[in-house]
Protein backbone atom coordinates (compact mmCIF):
# COMPACT_ATOMS: atom_id res chain seq x y z
CA UNK A 1 0.00 0.00 0.00
CA UNK A 2 1.35 3.67 -1.26
CA UNK A 3 0.60 6.78 0.20
CA UNK A 4 0.31 7.74 -3.60
CA UNK A 5 -2.97 5.15 -3.96
CA UNK A 6 -4.08 6.64 -0.65
CA UNK A 7 -3.97 10.35 -2.61
CA UNK A 8 -5.91 9.10 -5.88
CA UNK A 9 -8.63 7.41 -3.40
CA UNK A 10 -9.45 10.89 -1.76
CA UNK A 11 -9.02 12.66 -4.79
CA UNK A 12 -11.16 10.56 -6.37
CA UNK A 13 -13.72 10.14 -3.36
CA UNK A 14 -13.89 14.19 -3.05
CA UNK A 15 -14.46 14.56 -6.99
CA UNK A 16 -16.73 11.66 -7.41
CA UNK A 17 -14.70 10.97 -10.60
CA UNK A 18 -11.85 9.76 -12.03
CA UNK A 19 -11.41 11.87 -14.68
CA UNK A 20 -11.40 15.18 -12.50
CA UNK A 21 -9.03 13.39 -9.86
CA UNK A 22 -6.59 12.31 -12.42
CA UNK A 23 -6.68 16.63 -13.54
CA UNK A 24 -6.20 17.08 -9.93
CA UNK A 25 -3.41 14.72 -9.63
CA UNK A 26 -1.67 15.71 -12.26
CA UNK A 27 -1.36 12.25 -14.04
CA UNK A 28 -3.32 10.22 -16.82
CA UNK A 29 -6.54 8.82 -15.66
CA UNK A 30 -5.19 5.49 -16.70
CA UNK A 31 -2.22 5.85 -14.25
CA UNK A 32 -4.61 6.69 -11.21
CA UNK A 33 -7.54 3.99 -12.14
CA UNK A 34 -4.13 1.33 -12.89
CA UNK A 35 -2.94 2.30 -9.07
CA UNK A 36 -6.43 2.11 -7.25
CA UNK A 37 -7.39 -1.20 -9.01
CA UNK A 38 -3.61 -2.86 -7.77
CA UNK A 39 -4.77 -1.05 -3.96
CA UNK A 40 -8.46 -2.91 -4.45
CA UNK A 41 -6.61 -6.39 -5.15
CA UNK A 42 -4.55 -5.74 -2.10
CA UNK A 43 -7.34 -4.68 0.15
CA UNK A 44 -9.65 -7.68 -1.30
CA UNK A 45 -12.31 -5.08 -1.26
CA UNK A 46 -13.90 -2.81 -4.14
CA UNK A 47 -13.55 1.11 -2.96
CA UNK A 48 -15.75 2.71 -5.74
CA UNK A 49 -19.09 1.63 -7.45
CA UNK A 50 -18.79 2.77 -11.03
CA UNK A 51 -21.04 3.64 -13.55
CA UNK A 52 -21.34 5.68 -16.69
CA UNK A 53 -23.20 7.96 -14.96
CA UNK A 54 -21.56 8.41 -11.43
CA UNK A 55 -18.80 6.59 -9.10
CA UNK A 56 -19.20 6.73 -5.25
CA UNK A 57 -17.70 4.99 -2.45
CA UNK A 58 -18.41 1.30 -1.30
CA UNK A 59 -19.34 1.01 2.08
CA UNK A 60 -15.56 -1.03 2.22
CA UNK A 61 -14.40 2.76 0.18
CA UNK A 62 -16.09 4.86 3.25
CA UNK A 63 -14.53 2.56 5.87
CA UNK A 64 -10.85 3.22 3.91
CA UNK A 65 -10.97 6.67 3.67
CA UNK A 66 -10.64 8.16 7.07
CA UNK A 67 -7.79 6.50 7.83
CA UNK A 68 -6.48 6.96 4.48
CA UNK A 69 -6.74 10.74 5.63
CA UNK A 70 -5.03 9.96 9.10
CA UNK A 71 -1.86 8.19 7.21
CA UNK A 72 -1.31 11.30 4.45
CA UNK A 73 -1.45 13.40 7.37
CA UNK A 74 0.84 11.68 9.64
CA UNK A 75 3.16 11.31 6.89
CA UNK A 76 3.01 14.87 6.00
CA UNK A 77 3.22 15.45 9.56
CA UNK A 78 6.41 13.28 9.60
CA UNK A 79 8.15 15.49 6.64
CA UNK A 80 7.47 18.19 8.13
CA UNK A 81 9.05 17.25 11.63
CA UNK A 82 12.38 16.31 9.70
CA UNK A 83 12.55 19.38 7.98
CA UNK A 84 11.76 21.51 11.03
CA UNK A 85 14.65 19.55 12.86
CA UNK A 86 16.95 20.71 10.30
CA UNK A 87 15.86 24.77 10.35
CA UNK A 88 13.31 25.11 7.83
CA UNK A 89 9.24 25.02 8.34
CA UNK A 90 7.58 23.85 5.34
CA UNK A 91 3.99 21.77 4.92
CA UNK A 92 0.52 23.67 6.17
CA UNK A 93 -0.74 25.65 8.17
CA UNK A 94 -4.69 26.23 8.24
CA UNK A 95 -6.01 29.22 10.33
CA UNK A 96 -9.35 29.98 11.26
CA UNK A 97 -10.65 33.31 12.57
CA UNK A 98 -13.98 34.30 13.65
CA UNK A 99 -14.97 37.95 11.83
CA UNK A 100 -14.35 40.53 14.43
CA UNK A 101 -10.98 38.99 15.70
CA UNK A 102 -9.01 41.89 16.99
CA UNK A 103 -6.69 40.64 19.46
CA UNK A 104 -4.23 39.67 16.29
CA UNK A 105 -3.87 41.55 12.89
CA UNK A 106 -4.23 38.26 10.75
CA UNK A 107 -3.54 39.63 7.49
CA UNK A 108 -0.49 41.33 8.87
CA UNK A 109 0.26 37.97 10.60
CA UNK A 110 0.14 35.48 7.56
CA UNK A 111 1.64 37.98 5.29
CA UNK A 112 5.30 37.82 7.37
CA UNK A 113 4.77 34.33 8.34
CA UNK A 114 4.72 33.60 4.35
CA UNK A 115 7.89 35.58 4.07
CA UNK A 116 9.52 34.14 6.54
CA UNK A 117 8.58 30.53 5.58
CA UNK A 118 7.92 30.42 2.19
CA UNK A 119 7.37 27.02 1.29
CA UNK A 120 4.47 26.68 3.90
CA UNK A 121 1.13 26.64 2.43
CA UNK A 122 -1.41 28.32 4.04
CA UNK A 123 -5.30 28.70 4.03
CA UNK A 124 -7.70 30.64 5.94
CA UNK A 125 -11.28 29.82 7.23
CA UNK A 126 -13.67 32.83 8.67
CA UNK A 127 -16.47 31.19 10.80
CA UNK A 128 -17.82 31.32 14.10
CA UNK A 129 -15.95 30.28 17.39
CA UNK A 130 -17.92 27.14 17.93
CA UNK A 131 -17.37 25.82 14.18
CA UNK A 132 -13.58 26.59 14.14
CA UNK A 133 -12.75 25.13 17.82
CA UNK A 134 -14.73 22.15 16.17
CA UNK A 135 -12.70 21.84 13.06
CA UNK A 136 -9.65 22.11 15.16
CA UNK A 137 -10.24 19.06 17.42
CA UNK A 138 -10.97 17.43 13.61
CA UNK A 139 -7.73 18.39 12.92
CA UNK A 140 -9.02 19.93 9.84
CA UNK A 141 -7.51 23.28 11.38
CA UNK A 142 -4.33 24.14 12.92
CA UNK A 143 -4.71 27.47 14.55
CA UNK A 144 -8.01 29.34 15.29
CA UNK A 145 -8.73 32.60 16.76
CA UNK A 146 -12.21 32.76 19.03
CA UNK A 147 -14.02 35.06 20.69
CA UNK A 148 -16.33 33.88 24.13
CA UNK A 149 -18.04 35.87 26.59
CA UNK A 150 -16.43 35.67 29.98
CA UNK A 151 -16.77 33.03 31.87
CA UNK A 152 -17.13 30.77 29.19
CA UNK A 153 -15.05 27.74 29.06
CA UNK A 154 -13.31 27.24 25.46
CA UNK A 155 -14.67 23.81 23.92
CA UNK A 156 -13.05 20.66 25.00
CA UNK A 157 -10.59 18.57 23.03
CA UNK A 158 -8.34 21.70 22.09
CA UNK A 159 -5.43 24.12 23.96
CA UNK A 160 -6.30 27.73 24.24
CA UNK A 161 -4.32 30.80 25.01
CA UNK A 162 -6.17 33.97 26.88
CA UNK A 163 -5.17 36.38 24.10
CA UNK A 164 -7.35 39.40 26.14
CA UNK A 165 -10.43 40.78 26.80
CA UNK A 166 -12.37 43.29 25.49
CA UNK A 167 -15.77 45.57 26.67
CA UNK A 168 -18.49 45.37 23.52
CA UNK A 169 -19.60 48.92 22.74
CA UNK A 170 -22.97 50.13 21.18
CA UNK A 171 -22.50 50.74 17.49
CA UNK A 172 -25.11 53.34 15.84
CA UNK A 173 -25.47 54.96 12.65
CA UNK A 174 -23.96 58.99 12.25
CA UNK A 175 -26.17 61.04 13.65
CA UNK A 176 -28.24 58.78 15.83
CA UNK A 177 -29.57 59.84 19.16
CA UNK A 178 -27.70 57.42 21.05
CA UNK A 179 -24.43 59.39 19.99
CA UNK A 180 -25.72 62.67 21.57
CA UNK A 181 -26.03 61.13 25.33
CA UNK A 182 -23.73 62.10 28.11
CA UNK A 183 -21.05 59.48 28.59
CA UNK A 184 -22.38 57.29 31.13
CA UNK A 185 -26.15 57.65 30.28
CA UNK A 186 -26.36 54.64 28.29
CA UNK A 187 -27.17 51.19 29.30
CA UNK A 188 -28.49 48.02 28.08
CA UNK A 189 -31.82 48.93 29.51
CA UNK A 190 -31.66 51.87 27.07
CA UNK A 191 -30.50 49.92 24.17
CA UNK A 192 -33.03 47.30 24.59
CA UNK A 193 -35.62 49.86 23.43
CA UNK A 194 -33.80 49.87 20.13
CA UNK A 195 -33.63 47.84 17.00
CA UNK A 196 -31.08 45.34 16.62
CA UNK A 197 -28.64 43.81 14.11
CA UNK A 198 -26.81 41.15 15.10
CA UNK A 199 -25.48 37.47 14.59
CA UNK A 200 -27.27 34.83 14.57
CA UNK A 201 -28.80 33.38 17.39
CA UNK A 202 -26.89 30.66 19.28
CA UNK A 203 -22.82 31.60 17.84
CA UNK A 204 -20.18 32.83 20.36
CA UNK A 205 -20.66 36.37 19.16
CA UNK A 206 -24.62 36.65 19.99
CA UNK A 207 -24.50 34.57 22.86
CA UNK A 208 -22.78 37.44 25.07
CA UNK A 209 -25.27 39.96 24.28
CA UNK A 210 -28.42 37.64 24.48
CA UNK A 211 -26.73 36.21 28.06
CA UNK A 212 -26.55 40.25 28.95
CA UNK A 213 -29.90 41.30 28.16
CA UNK A 214 -31.80 38.46 29.93
CA UNK A 215 -29.63 38.99 33.27
CA UNK A 216 -31.06 42.48 33.32
CA UNK A 217 -34.02 41.10 32.66
CA UNK A 218 -34.70 42.73 29.24
CA UNK A 219 -35.86 41.75 26.03
CA UNK A 220 -34.80 43.19 23.01
CA UNK A 221 -36.06 43.20 19.42
CA UNK A 222 -33.17 41.66 16.51
CA UNK A 223 -34.35 42.41 13.03
CA UNK A 224 -31.81 41.45 11.05
CA UNK A 225 -29.30 38.35 11.44
CA UNK A 226 -26.37 38.37 9.23
CA UNK A 227 -23.49 36.12 9.74
CA UNK A 228 -20.48 38.97 8.96
CA UNK A 229 -19.41 41.77 11.14
CA UNK A 230 -18.05 43.81 8.28
CA UNK A 231 -21.72 43.60 6.86
CA UNK A 232 -23.17 43.81 9.72
CA UNK A 233 -21.37 47.30 10.62
CA UNK A 234 -22.54 48.39 7.26
CA UNK A 235 -26.43 47.65 8.09
CA UNK A 236 -25.97 49.59 11.26
CA UNK A 237 -24.64 52.75 9.29
CA UNK A 238 -27.55 52.60 7.00
CA UNK A 239 -29.22 53.19 10.08
CA UNK A 240 -31.21 50.01 10.41
CA UNK A 241 -30.56 49.51 13.65
CA UNK A 242 -27.87 49.85 16.74
CA UNK A 243 -25.43 46.43 17.50
CA UNK A 244 -22.93 45.68 20.32
CA UNK A 245 -19.70 44.48 19.02
CA UNK A 246 -15.81 44.21 20.61
CA UNK A 247 -14.25 48.05 20.72
CA UNK A 248 -11.01 46.99 19.14
CA UNK A 249 -12.65 45.70 16.52
CA UNK A 250 -14.85 48.89 15.64
CA UNK A 251 -11.66 51.04 15.59
CA UNK A 252 -10.35 48.80 12.84
CA UNK A 253 -13.38 49.56 10.73
CA UNK A 254 -11.55 52.54 9.51
CA UNK A 255 -13.13 53.97 6.41
CA UNK A 256 -15.29 50.65 5.22
CA UNK A 257 -18.36 51.93 7.00
CA UNK A 258 -19.57 55.26 8.97
CA UNK A 259 -20.45 54.42 12.28
CA UNK A 260 -20.38 56.34 15.67
CA UNK A 261 -19.44 54.57 18.90
CA UNK A 262 -21.30 54.43 22.30
CA UNK A 263 -20.24 53.40 25.60
CA UNK A 264 -22.81 51.48 27.63
CA UNK A 265 -21.84 51.32 31.17
CA UNK A 266 -23.23 47.65 31.88
CA UNK A 267 -22.09 46.09 28.47
CA UNK A 268 -20.56 42.61 28.32
CA UNK A 269 -17.10 41.41 27.52
CA UNK A 270 -15.20 39.01 25.58
CA UNK A 271 -12.61 37.24 25.56
CA UNK A 272 -10.06 36.16 22.38
CA UNK A 273 -8.09 32.65 22.49
CA UNK A 274 -5.96 31.30 20.22
CA UNK A 275 -6.76 27.70 20.30
CA UNK A 276 -4.52 24.54 18.50
CA UNK A 277 -5.11 21.04 18.70
CA UNK A 278 -4.62 18.97 22.25
CA UNK A 279 -2.26 16.42 20.41
CA UNK A 280 0.23 19.27 19.98
CA UNK A 281 1.16 21.76 17.50
CA UNK A 282 2.83 21.30 14.35
CA UNK A 283 6.04 23.14 13.21
CA UNK A 284 4.00 25.49 10.79
CA UNK A 285 1.67 25.85 13.73
CA UNK A 286 4.14 26.84 16.12
CA UNK A 287 6.20 29.00 14.32
CA UNK A 288 3.07 31.47 13.66
CA UNK A 289 1.93 30.86 16.88
CA UNK A 290 5.02 32.42 18.27
CA UNK A 291 5.35 35.02 15.31
CA UNK A 292 1.60 36.32 16.97
CA UNK A 293 3.19 36.09 20.61
CA UNK A 294 1.56 33.10 21.44
CA UNK A 295 5.19 31.31 23.65
CA UNK A 296 5.28 27.34 23.42
CA UNK A 297 3.37 25.28 26.02
CA UNK A 298 5.20 25.57 29.70
CA UNK A 299 6.48 29.59 28.42
CA UNK A 300 6.98 31.57 31.48
CA UNK A 301 4.27 32.91 32.34
CA UNK A 302 1.80 31.31 29.54
CA UNK A 303 0.29 28.55 30.89
CA UNK A 304 -1.74 26.94 28.00
CA UNK A 305 -4.77 25.45 29.50
CA UNK A 306 -5.83 21.79 27.77
CA UNK A 307 -9.38 21.73 27.74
Amino acid sequence: MELQQMRYVIAVAETNSFTRAAERCLVVQSALSHQIARLERELGARLFERTSRRVRLTPAGAAFLPAARQCLDAAERAAAEVAAAVGVVRGRLAVGVIPSVAAVDIPGALREFHERHPEVRVSLRVGASEELAAQVEEGTLDVAFLGLPTGTVPPKGVRARDLGRDRLVAVVAPGHPLAAEEPGAVDLRRLSTELFVDLPAGTAGRVQSDQAFAAAGLVRDVAFEVTNADFLARLVGQGLGVALLASAYVARLGGLTTVETVEVTDAPERVEYAVWSAAGRTPAAGAFLELVGVAEEGGAGQGAQPL
